[in-house]
């Protein structure tokens, strides 16, 4: 635990490869007056572009004829900016893509091979979850930059203290559909405050009015939906369909929906659907006591919290501790003329020494695993303990992220039904199965 006040960052996360070889390629019409060419490498986080920078710099000096451009489009717009600029052949020359995105564009041969590209030996020096998570028909279709590890609960001490909630009990909660088993929601209860300064398990109560959040249950999918879904027996795609409304993941959406519409211990859905870092904010700001995330949120509650915090394991539920992983790969444009320079930046990007430029700044886990290191290494030297995410995947199986190869047309279906589930506009189980039903038909149709 510590406490760091400074300024508040945003943060995502990336990583890098075995350096190529560096011959200057055949003179083309992609060249620059000065003789160079440009790579353009897009993603959707400033504070890893900041990263990239530095790295790109060190891979100019040995690559002259070369240089890199890097881009930040913000995550709202990141998906439909790139679905028009692939469609319209105006893509970057590499780009980010998460494994619920890319399987459409590799399908429709958008993305480089990586295994012909830089040799089917080279996966050997990247997380293995992260690698299996982007191969597709036994092909690699990008290279690892970032993996998420596990999710955790960032708790906020003073609020704890304030509450006489001890940090150390939070490691043994449970969530469950059954009251008699559920210990988390009256520890979030005692931690929700409401503007007059009663608490949620006291006389007097008003949910509608809230100072203060016990914790952070909204429509996230990777911190919250999966989680919770997954530590009930559930399960959201089961294949090419989504699975989401079954009796297990029904119950688990119940749960959630409760929690935030009934039993108040959570901002409201209309503020957390409209702003995706409305938690993460709150949290920062102090008015939230846990924040159940990854550590792709690390740099910013370090970079943002000015009160002691720490990070614990989330709660458990009826099927124990079931976490989530994720990974980011940058993708090769397969449309752009500069294929041969394509391949050196993603060969430098999976490179231990181009990959540390995150680690070192701990930004981020790099999906290299040699350089790994410099990430546990940095957050050693700066007194958090980083375990917790870790441990979350070396338990109990982790659920899959979805991977489906229409997963963003089903989503457009699904994301308004869940958005209003958790404003309380809609009832758990019919909302669920229409979802499931119109999602199922558009991933069909795409």
């Amino acid at each position: 635990m510590r406490t760091r006040p400074l300024v508040i960052t945003a943060v995502v996360a990336v990583g890098a490869l075995a350096l190529a070889g560096c011959s200057s390629p055949a003179p083309s019409s992609t060249q620059n007056p000065d003789g160079t060419t440009t790579v353009t490498v897009r993603l959707w986080d400033e504070t890893v572009a900041a990263s990239y920078e530095e790295s790109f710099a060190a891979f100019e000096k040995a690559n002259s004829d070369i240089d890199v451009e890097v881009s930040v489009v913000p995550w709202d717009e990141y998906w439909t900016q790139l679905r028009t600029d692939v469609a319209g052949s105006t893509a970057a020359d590499v780009f980010w893509v998460n494994s619920s995105s890319y399987a459409g564009y590799a399908d429709s041969n958008n993305l480089v091979n990586i295994d012909e590209a830089l040799g089917s030996n080279a996966r050997g020096a990247w997380e293995s979850s992260v690698v299996d998570q982007f191969t597709r028909d036994d092909v690699l279709w990008g290279v690892p930059q970032v993996y998420d590890a596990g999710i955790a609960t960032y708790y906020n001490a003073d609020l704890l203290e304030e509450a006489g909630v001890d940090p150390e009990s939070l490691g043994s909660l449970v969530w469950s559909p059954d009251e008699d088993d559920d210990t988390f929601l009256d520890v979030a209860k005692k931690l929700t405050v409401d503007e007059s300064g009663t608490r949620g398990d006291e006389k007097g109560f008003s949910g509608d009015k809230l100072a203060q959040y016990g914790t952070n249950i909204g429509n996230d999918l990777q911190a919250i939906l999966l989680p919770y879904i997954g530590s009930n027996g559930g399960s959201f795609e089961d294949g090419e369909q989504f699975s989401f409304a079954e009796p297990a993941s029904a119950q688990a959406f119940q749960y959630l929906v409760d929690a935030v519409n009934d039993a108040h211990v959570a901002p409201p859905g209309a503020e957390t659907n409209a702003d995706g870092d409305f938690s993460r904010d709150a949290f920062i700001d102090g008015k939230l006591a846990l924040f159940q995330s990854g550590v792709y949120n690390l740099k910013n509650v370090a970079d943002g919290a000015d009160f002691d915090w720490g990070v614990v394991p989330m709660a458990s539920g009826p099927k124990g501790r079931v976490s989530v992983t994720n990974g980011i790969v940058a993708a090769g444009n397969a449309q752009s003329e500069k294929q041969d320079q394509i391949k050196r930046v993603l060969s430098w990007m999976g490179s231990e020494e181009g990959n540390a430029y995150l680690g070192t700044s701990g930004s981020a886990v790099p999906a290299v695993t040699a350089a790994e290191d410099a990430f546990t290494s940095y957050w050693s030297g700066e007194d958090v303990d980083v375990t917790p995410f870790f441990d979350s995947v070396n338990g109990a199986t982790p659920i899959p992220a979805p991977s489906s190869s229409h997963y963003e047309d089903g989503a457009a279906v699904f994301e308004p039904i869940f958005d209003q589930m958790f404003e309380g506009d809609r009832e758990v189980g019919e909302a669920l199965t229409q979802a499931q039903d119109l999602a199922n038909v558009a991933v069909t149709d795409g």
